[in-house]
């Protein structure tokens, strides 16, 4: 109290300049406040450590928007009560369930509405992702989400269909957003292509965009048009004010109120219930604070400048939402509009068009200025989002400019206009505006496909560091700066040339004779990728997540691009349980892959897929040996003789391909699904080379099969004597792997035993004297020294 006291009283007294350090004080102050209460009310709704994994009986209403279909849905559940015996206190007021059709034994699950009430019997575990580089982090969306609990479903029970009450304004506005999106996939035909992408343009809902069509978008750099950006946002709220105008025009109702005022408030009202239904994104909150800003200027008869604007709704966004800059929307909204703001702010732009004789005169020079000060305004916002592009998504569009030139009209115009008719009128109308809207969206994505099949269509980099992207920033704040363009060419070049270092490819840090392995954390799965000063190879590709999604395309593809790395010279499957080979078929439409190899059927899709796009592919064999950058890799299992037609069927775990990578003083052991057959064969072959006498390499070893109690023999063990040995496995996963006589095992031998679920990705680095590894979770590397 005190303190505070002496700062107003220096505030009042002190020099103007003193003034101002208080003031970035107490922001900085207040921020810091307000960001720890934040954390503190979000980490006390978290379920607690002794709960996990535990069931309840949960009342409550469903919360927002569901995703999916009586195939599976996943929704926002507001916790009212728990009938449990056992636990009856409400821990959490939000969790976030999934429910699969195994419900009565059926193969589909009611449908779910929000503000429905049910009674769920439910298995609640804490928020837990998958933590690799460069991926989604499903953890910190679920803070910001305030889940305090993730959940499946058991049974269920539907208590009321419509438990929104009156003054309940943000649920019932979910209810709204699903009655339109339903009201669309009703009026469009089944196999309407673009459907998701006519939901995503009304409400904001992007999860029933195809994945083919989502790389068509990014691929052409107009995946900010298939949203709700600011530019409809406002587009409606112009709507809004125009027709506020046109009606308070009539008879005397201006001399109560003027029509600008009525205008502006209708126009931010407008602003405001749509960036609601629009599920109340960044960039729809960004132009609703805008225009909110404006209105509330006009009725003060205020006239604030462009950046005053600007700057209060970023702080209206971050007093809602403290964790709104970890999402890249936040970035690229409040990004695109300070730099046409710092960029255009000379601009004439098309203010006071004439009219009459003086129109006739220059109609030509005003069309000609609007047309330059366009496309000077998607230059600007083109290189000046590089930066943050790169950052999010490691890689920009070529052809951007020249597919935003036709897509922005195209979707801002008539695409966008006509589904939020078609969704808002009576059907038996808006169903010919929403087939419009579709057909208009088709011709476009014609475009589009060309364009994204040019070869040089992209620009992939990698994730830039720090200190790349601070330079590189500097150079776009030279290369956009206002002004002339001729007048200042010199300083644009000179930060034209400063942003390029986000074209530097990452400098290499392995030598010859050392190698790299990231065990990603990908679940109840095997992905590893092995680096060599030169080469990489990728070791199974993680499983299938229903028709549409895979590893390889949630976690695989983002590390590889965000380290960019761009072509792996050898993938290598173990053998053909979907688990291990199910992101392949992702993998090799955006990666390229020099060779194959891998315990494989003839008659495996994925081989005829390699033949198609002619990369070579051989079967994994015990004595296969080569060397790479003076490491050496060398298979163990199978046998020569191995027959995969014949005995594959019987036991394709046995198959597995188990591959040991090693330098002059470290060994690595990928082993695959070897289960105690197969290890058996290992150890005779051990026995016949010496391996054990002759090997003086510390051992690091891949437990089998995550760790199941069919696998990690006691042989095998003896026969190497790992000195660590680490697992891949799903957290709480239905197998219980690893399982508990083979931790024992483990423990038992004093081998230290890590495993996905606990420490995130794992990088193992093998140098010359010294193994390192990081846990991806914590953030922390560990160094151990050959003795």
């Amino acid at each position: 109290m005190l303190t505070a006291l002496l700062l107003l009283a220096i505030f009042y007294l002190g020099h103007p300049q003193i003034k101002l350090v208080l003031v970035i004080i107490l922001a900085f102050t207040l921020g810091f406040c307000w960001n720890a209460y934040y954390a503190d009310q979000r980490l006390d709704h978290v379920l607690p450590n002794s709960l996990d994994g535990a069931e309840f009986e949960l009342i409550g209403r469903v919360d927002a928007l569901p995703q999916g279909n009586s195939q599976g849905s996943r929704f926002a559940f507001e916790v009212e009560k728990s009938t449990s015996r056992e636990n009856t206190e409400v821990f959490t007021p939000r969790i976030y369930l999934s429910w699969n059709p195994a419900w009565k034994n059926t193969n589909t699950i009611p449908e779910i509405i929000p503000g429905q009430r049910w009674k769920f019997k439910v298995k609640l575990k804490q928020p837990y992702g998958l933590l690799n580089p460069h991926t989604f982090d499903f953890e910190r969306w679920a803070f910001q989400q305030d889940y305090g609990a993730t959940g499946s479903v058991r049974s269920g029970e539907l208590l009321e269909t419509n438990a929104i009450g009156w003054f309940d304004f943000r649920l019932g506005m979910e209810r709204k957003r699903w009655q339109l999106r339903e009201k669309i996939q009703r009026l469009l035909p089944k196999d309407a292509r673009y459907q998701g992408v006519l939901v995503a343009l009304v409400l904001g809902d992007q999860n029933a965009i195809e994945q083919d069509d989502w790389r068509i978008f990014n691929a052409t750099g107009i995946g900010h048009l298939i949203s709700i950006s600011g530019l409809h946002v406002t587009m409606l709220a112009g709507v809004g004010a125009v027709i506020a105008a046109k009606v308070w025009r009539r008879r005397s109702l201006p001399l109560y109120i003027p029509v600008a005022k009525v205008a502006a408030i209708i126009g931010f009202l407008t602003a405001f219930i749509y960036t609601w239904l629009a599920g109340f994104q960044i960039p729809a909150q960004r132009t609703m604070y805008m225009v909110g800003v404006v209105a509330f200027a006009l009725w003060n008869g205020r006239n604030p400048r462009s950046f005053d604007i600007w700057w209060w709704a970023l702080f209206f966004v971050l007093l809602i939402d403290p964790m709104a800059p970890y999402t890249p929307g936040f970035w690229l909204s409040f990004g695109a509009v300070a730099a046409i703001l710092y960029s255009m702010k000379d601009a004439k732009g098309l203010l006071g068009i004439p009219t009459g004789k003086e129109f006739d005169s220059v109609w030509q020079d005003r069309i000609r200025m609007a047309l330059s000060e366009a496309c000077r305004v998607q230059a600007v916002v083109t290189i000046a989002l590089l930066p943050l592009t790169y950052y999010w998504f490691y890689q920009t569009s070529i052809v951007s400019p020249i597919a935003n030139t036709l897509a922005i009209p195209v979707v801002s115009y008539v695409v966008t206009p006509f589904a939020i008719a078609g969704a808002l009128l009576p059907e038996w109308l808006g169903e010919w505006f929403l087939k419009l809207a579709h057909l208009s969206m088709e011709y476009l994505g014609i475009a589009l496909t060309k364009f994204a099949g040019l070869s040089w269509a992209v620009h992939r980099s990698h994730e830039p560091t720090i200190w790349a992207l601070s330079i590189a920033s500097l150079g776009v704040i030279m290369a956009i700066r206002p002004g002339d363009l001729l007048d200042s060419w010199k300083s644009r070049v000179c930060g034209a040339c400063l942003s390029s270092v986000l074209f530097i490819p990452p400098l290499p840090h392995l030598k010859p004779g050392q190698f790299r392995a990231t065990v990603l954390d990908i679940g109840q799965v095997t992905a590893v990728l092995i680096e060599t000063a030169t080469k990489t190879l990728l070791y199974d590709t993680g499983p299938t997540h229903g028709m549409k999604d895979d590893a390889g395309r949630r976690v695989i593809i983002p590390f590889l691009l965000g380290s960019g790395i761009h072509e792996i010279d050898r993938l290598v499957i173990s053998h053909s349980d979907s688990d291990h080979i199910g992101g392949a078929t992702s993998l090799l439409k955006e990666i390229r892959f020099r060779s194959m190899m891998g315990s494989l059927p003839e008659n495996n899709p994925l081989l005829s897929n390699l033949n198609r796009r002619s990369i070579s592919a051989l079967p994994c064999r015990y004595g296969q040996q080569w060397e790479w950058d003076r490491v050496t890799f060398k298979v163990w299992h199978p046998e020569e003789g191995t027959n995969f037609e014949l005995e594959y069927p019987m036991k394709p775990n046995e198959m597995s391909c188990v591959l040991e990578i090693s330098n002059d003083r470290y060994s690595l052991w990928m082993t695959g699904d070897v289960e105690k057959y197969g290890e058996a064969e290992i150890v005779r072959r051990l026995a016949n080379e010496g391996y054990s006498k002759s090997n003086d390499k510390e051992v690091i070893f891949m437990a089998p099969h995550h760790g199941s109690k069919t696998s990690s023999s006691v042989g095998l063990l003896e026969a190497l004597n790992p000195s660590q040995a680490f697992a891949q496995n799903g957290h709480l996963n239905r197998y219980g792997h690893p399982h508990p006589t083979v931790t024992q095992r483990y423990q038992g031998l004093n081998i230290p035993f890590y495993q996905t679920p606990k420490t995130g990705a794992q990088i193992w680095s093998f140098g010359s004297s010294a193994i390192s590894k990081i846990d991806w979770r914590f953030q922390e590397a560990r160094i151990w020294h050959r003795k």
